[in-house]
């Protein structure tokens, strides 16, 4: 018996080792890893079917891995490929949310102008048929500039109402005079008394006030939507640094490379990562959030005192009131205009007849009521549009701040909040370590992750920082019913160009972005509310040496 003990020792060791050597084998295969790789398009021979040693690794750790260096550096090209498609998708909602409310109020302004002439048209025909079709281009004109203005916005309003009036005054002054000749010199002198004589009552100066604030709000408002659509356009675009690429890889595929295909990135770690790469996006966020601050004051306005939609939509009723007004107080305007500006000279006996026959203006004017007036355009109305922009832009508040969550929300980046140990750290499946760092430039000094130079903030960005803080002065100005100077306004920012390139009901209508910072508040949120912006000192004066080059290129 103790002759077979020693092979028959030998023969259960082997067949131990053996065994053991398989399941080894085993867990060192890299075929999941392989199949991952082809999945992506790339070449199946550059992936090795076990772990080899991995001191050709660059940015990956080094020792056993299923990582070849084409293999690195393959992944290295995705990583940065899946990060600009994680932000682009975050932005992209928002800028179509922008997009589409722009589109919908610009079709709803210009179509209540197209139907406040329409009415105006219809009621004066009716009213004074041949008499008003010889004198409608001065009324066609006053829309012409009505919609001159909301287009291209280079109108001064109150000069040409008043102009509007005047030339009325004359017109009128003209028909309730038929049996004078005037001669243009006189007519100026007429005009001189417009102000002074109120012929047409307050309807001048009332409707002078509400056509000024209601324009100037609803065409800001329009051009504040196409331009918050501009900035995210323009920011979306993002080109990660070297650094940010190789924190992306090893965040991103260097678990692969370990063979932890399943493993995701630690909430957190995926957060550092994402403040650091996005670090110029978060100084976005100060101007961004008094823009959308400033949007909803005017978003109020619209929805009050300054409602484009019933002002114009009773013009046509208003003009006519100042029309009858006029002829009230024919008598009395016409002798103090004869006292300031002298008789005038009688037609001769002849024409005065011809004259009075060719005016045929009525003794009283009697106001035209269709049955049926259009009182919405575009199927909508200014309460429904402003009740629902209001909403996104609340929703759009700290976008910015909150954009490094929102990409880590994302399952494909980053694993949840609850998985806090058996996440990929950088290293390896553990707890990650480090504490969040805060948002914005200033505040990547430390970050563990990504190093970031906070001393060359995004030329870009600074333009777009720029270009929110102009916007927002010209929002303010509306609010307070100023008018606003849109000379900087440039085509691509126009509304025009700024769109999703999808149609109004193809657009994605809701967004909800998180505006809690996972890891509290940052110092960068403490700055906020002490009333300092983050990271301004850092470039304050970068900002103002490009003042003059911003206001110059970026509105032209």
């Amino acid at each position: 018996m103790a002759r077979f003990g020693l092979p028959a020792l030998l023969c259960t060791l082997a067949v131990l080792s053996a065994a053991l050597l398989a399941a080894e084998l085993k867990s060192k295969s890299c075929s999941e890893v392989r199949r991952l790789y082809v999945s992506k398009g790339f070449n199946k021979n550059d992936a090795p079917l076990h772990e080899i040693n991995g001191d050709h690794l660059k940015i990956c750790p080094q020792g056993s891995t299923c990582c070849s260096q084409e293999m690195e550096e393959k992944y290295s090209l995705q990583s940065k490929d899946d990060f600009k498609s994680v932000v682009s998708e975050q932005c992209n909602h928002l800028q179509a949310v922008f997009a589409s409310r722009y589109k919908k109020f610009d079709e709803f302004f210009k179509e209540l102008l197209e139907n406040a002439e329409k009415s105006l048209n219809d009621m004066f025909v009716k009213t004074y048929g041949h008499l008003y079709m010889q004198n409608s281009e001065l009324f066609k004109d006053l829309f012409v500039e009505l919609k001159r203005y909301y287009v291209v916005g280079n109108v001064n309003l109150e000069e040409m109402l008043n102009d509007f009036w005047a030339r009325l005054l004359e017109r009128m002054f003209r028909l309730v005079n038929s049996q004078y000749h005037f001669t243009d010199e006189y007519l100026e002198c007429v005009s001189k008394y417009t102000e002074q004589l109120k012929p047409f009552g307050d309807v001048p100066r009332k409707l002078k006030l509400q056509v000024t604030r209601a324009f100037v709000a609803a065409r800001t408002f329009a051009q504040g939507l196409a331009v918050a659509g501009d900035v995210v356009s323009k920011v979306s675009v993002v080109n990660p640094t070297a650094q940010c690429t190789h924190a992306l890889l090893k965040m991103i595929y260097c678990s692969h490379c370990r063979g932890l295909v399943t493993v995701k990135p630690c909430y957190n770690y995926c957060s550092n990562i994402m403040r650091g790469c996005l670090a110029n996006q978060g100084d976005l966020d100060f101007e961004w959030n008094n823009f959308i601050d400033a949007m909803l004051m005017v978003a109020e306005r619209l929805e009050g005192p300054f409602n484009i939609e019933s002002v114009m939509d009773p013009i046509d009723v208003k003009i006519s009131d100042a029309i009858m007004n006029m002829q009230d107080n024919s008598v009395q305007v016409s002798q103090k205009v004869f006292q300031g500006c002298g008789p005038p000279k009688p037609l001769p006996a002849g024409r005065i007849s011809r004259s009075i026959s060719e005016s045929a203006f009525s003794a009283r004017f009697r106001p035209h009521h269709p049955e049926e007036r259009p009182t919405t355009a575009a199927g909508t109305s200014l309460d429904r549009l402003v009740t629902d922009v209001k909403e996104k832009l609340k929703q759009a508040k700290k976008f910015w701040s909150s954009l490094p969550n929102n990409v880590c929300n994302d399952e494909r980046m980053a694993a949840g909040n609850g998985n806090e140990d058996d996440c990929w750290n950088g290293k390896g499946k553990s707890r990650y370590l480090f504490a969040v760092t805060g948002n914005g430039l200033a505040n990547q000094g430390n970050n563990p992750e990504v190093q970031v130079d906070t001393s060359k903030p995004d030329i870009l960005i600074l333009r777009q920082i720029m270009a929110l803080r102009v916007m927002t002065s010209k929002m303010k100005n509306a609010y307070n019913g100023n008018d606003v100077d849109f000379f900087d306004i440039s085509d691509e920012s126009s509304g025009e160009g700024s769109g999703s390139g999808c149609e109004y009901q193809q657009c994605p209508s809701e967004f909800d972005y998180n505006a809690t910072d996972h890891a509290g508040k940052s110092a960068n949120e403490k700055a906020d509310s002490a009333g300092v912006r983050p990271g301004a000192q850092a470039y304050l004066l970068t900002v103002f040496c490009l003042l003059f080059l911003v206001m110059q290129r970026e509105w032209r």
